[in-house]
């Protein structure tokens, strides 16, 4: 089986001890790309270096997430899209708004999540959304880019049904990953009713371990657990939820033919 992780923070410190055994790990369960989502101007330095490490295996995004925008959002935004001029990049991710740590800087955040959605589309790359307790936001934005092809995933969905069929709709992805391993998550239900041709597979390493690593250090190696549940909600094999995931995630990103 062949997996592609498209949403892993390996470059944060909590892999600095041992970054190369975690990739090992990866590789040899079969996961043979790993996505990674940038957080702001600081990280991105961190994560071209990772990225240039594995090359073949670890691709890098660019984007400011939507937690990280503060009052020099657009000297962000800036030095970020100046980046693209020298390096190649997969998605425009991770981006979208957030209001469960902080609501300050709800206005900028939208100003940031639309600007960056223009940057996507003009450069034909997807996005990769993040949406936490912000879902209604998201699509409200959403809907202003109606007709402008703009394709990605929102990452770590974590919206109801109504949420999902509306995403899927708008021409997204689902990015599913450990939580679909909690009891009493909820997100089978959801995964069940959308089926497997929506969906991509995600870690968000090293968050959101699955069971039987929850509250420890994810990693991407991981994807297999998340897989195997997966197979299990559909009842279908691990081999064929494998295919069809991994075939949503190559051609959502573009990677398969990326060396």
């Amino acid at each position: 089986m062949q997996f592609i992780d498209t949403h892993t923070h390996l470059y944060l410190p909590e892999f600095d001890t041992d970054r190369d055994e975690v990739v090992n790990r990866a590789v040899g369960n079969g996961i043979l790309k790993m996505l990674m989502p940038n957080i702001d101007i600081q990280s991105a330095d961190h994560m071209l270096s990772v990225a240039a490490r594995y090359p073949g295996i670890c691709y890098p995004m660019i984007g400011l997430h939507p937690t990280s925008v503060r009052k020099d959002y657009l000297f962000q935004l800036d030095a970020l899209e100046t980046l693209t001029t020298k390096h190649k990049f997969v998605a425009i991710g991770e981006i979208g708004v957030d209001l469960y740590w902080d609501k300050t800087f709800l206005k900028e955040q939208l100003i940031a999540f639309k600007r960056q959605i223009e940057f996507a589309t003009d450069r034909k790359l997807p996005v990769v959304i993040h949406s936490r307790d912000a879902i209604s936001e998201v699509f409200s934005v959403l809907e202003e880019f109606k007709g402008n092809e703009v394709k990605g995933v929102f990452h770590a969905f974590s919206g109801n049904i109504k949420d999902a069929r509306k995403a899927i709709s708008m021409g997204f992805k689902l990015g599913i990953g450990g939580v679909v391993t909690f009891k009493n998550s909820g997100l089978d239900e959801i995964v069940r009713e959308t089926g497997p041709e929506n969906i991509i597979l995600e870690t968000d390493a090293p968050y959101l371990a699955p069971v039987p690593y929850r509250g420890k250090r994810n990693e991407s190696s991981y994807i297999c657990i998340i897989n195997k549940k997966l197979a299990e909600i559909f009842g279908r094999s691990e081999e064929e939820i494998a295919s069809i995931t991994y075939t949503n995630s190559s051609g959502l990103f573009n990677v398969e033919e990326q060396k």
